[in-house]
């Protein structure tokens, strides 16, 4: 029988739901299951300090919990380094303070407050002066991918064509469009977040578990047997099958 594994969609500072899903995992694994966190675990959300206080605790409790990193994440601990990084991935005038972003949100859970004529580098010393460290270590920490002998875990996915040990951080990170569409087969089953869907959904090629919790919608943890995969509800396994459309 082949042992299962689950993992965790995208969470975006939702720590009530996080809770929920945790305890779904728990009720169909146990308590030491193998979970795979998909990154994002900050911005929009109202609780971006609980969730990690979560996770880093389950991580130096000696939890079986993979975390991978999210674009979300390395924006996060990029401002935290010692002179504030932005993401040249985004438009110039996108900043990870930038209330689309989230940054706001994240920062707020921690209690920095600030306006819009607040300057940067001020909010970037008050920022350092109360994020723990322990968090921004674990942001920084966060593995790029994670795989199976079936499965191969990223946040935003993969670029098809290019073999699993040859991705590029920049996509494993941030793609979308090109790896969307293509209908091929890629080596292994991807499992990945970033883009959010109504509900999680089984392409064929890849699954994503991105369900919108950054949006307020409810987060997705889903659990694997080799490429079979269920969604987790109160009522327990709900098949996931392969829609390529």
């Amino acid at each position: 029988m082949t042992k299962p594994i689950y993992a965790i969609g995208d969470i975006h500072g939702q720590l009530a739901e996080l809770h929920r899903v945790l305890g779904l995992i728990e009720a169909d694994g146990g308590p030491d299951a193998e979970i795979v966190f998909l990154g994002d675990y900050t911005d929009r959300g109202p609780d971006s300090k609980g969730v990690l206080d979560l996770l880093v605790e389950g991580q130096a409790e000696g939890r079986n919990w993979t975390f991978l990193q999210g674009n979300h994440d390395r924006m996060f601990h990029w401002f935290m380094r010692d002179y504030p990084q932005h993401e040249a991935y985004l438009p110039v005038e996108l900043y990870w303070l930038h209330p689309r972003l989230g940054g706001d949100t994240t920062l707020a859970s921690y209690g920095v407050e600030f306006t819009a004529r607040s300057r940067m580098l001020e909010v970037h010393r008050m920022a350092r002066n109360t994020v723990p460290q322990a968090h921004v270590t674990f942001l920084q920490d966060a593995v790029l991918s994670h795989e199976t002998e079936s499965l191969f875990f990223a946040h935003a996915g993969i670029r098809p064509g290019v073999a699993l040990r040859d991705q590029d951080e920049e996509d494993l990170l941030w793609i979308r469009k090109e790896f969307h569409v293509d209908p091929r087969m890629h080596p292994k089953l991807v499992v990945h977040g970033h883009t959010p869907v109504e509900q999680a959904q089984h392409y064929g090629n890849r699954v994503n578990l991105d369900s919108g919790a950054g949006y307020g919608k409810p987060l997705t943890a889903a659990v694997f047997e080799g490429t079979d995969c269920w969604a987790l509800d109160r009522n327990g396994r709900t098949k996931l099958v392969p829609d390529p459309t």
